[in-house]
């Protein structure tokens, strides 16, 4: 952290991916990925230490009464961008930490038409005029998109409170 010219102190952070889970003990509370981010306290030559969480009311001065400090390798964050917390569980968000904000993916909810990728599939074949670069490009994103379409079937997504189970013949 350092100071400004006016006096402000520059705040600086850590950032972390939280994976997606529910809140509570029902599926309706889904919390997908996000970026969480620790505020880094101290800068050593050797250290970066960051505020791991805080609990308990604020007090007057803005300190917290529980405060759990975390600490990094400064080289190996500063050269790499990220650092593994090895002394943590995989499940703790600060497990992975990176210098700048990560990129979450995005995933799109459309699904892509088999046919259309099939006639795209077979405009770009080489017999019809096409490359082979064009048809192998093509004919990748068809078998991924039937691929993904296969595993959709396979793993139907989980119903939601209220929804009703789509009659299969089965009585559970």
């Amino acid at each position: 952290m350092s100071a400004g010219s006016e006096g402000i102190l520059a705040v600086e952070y850590l950032y972390a991916i939280e994976a997606a889970h529910h809140e509570g003990d029902d599926s309706r509370f889904y919390v997908p990925n996000r970026v969480v981010t620790y505020r880094i306290t101290k800068k050593t030559p050797k250290r970066i230490y960051y505020v791991r969480s805080q609990s308990g009311h604020q007090r007057p001065d803005g300190t917290f009464p529980r405060t759990t400090i975390g600490f990094v390798n400064r080289q190996k964050i500063e050269a790499e961008g990220e650092v593994y917390n090895r002394s943590l569980g995989w499940w703790s968000p600060d497990f992975h930490l990176y210098l700048n904000p990560p990129a979450l993916e995005t995933y799109s909810k459309e699904v892509p038409d088999l046919a259309e990728l099939k006639a795209a599939m077979r405009a770009a074949h080489p017999d019809v005029g096409g490359s082979h670069e064009a048809f192998l490009e093509a004919h990748e994103r068809y078998e991924q998109a039937r691929v993904n379409a296969r595993a959709a079937e396979d793993f139907p997504r989980p119903r939601c409170a209220g929804e009703q189970r789509a009659s299969t013949g089965d009585q559970r």
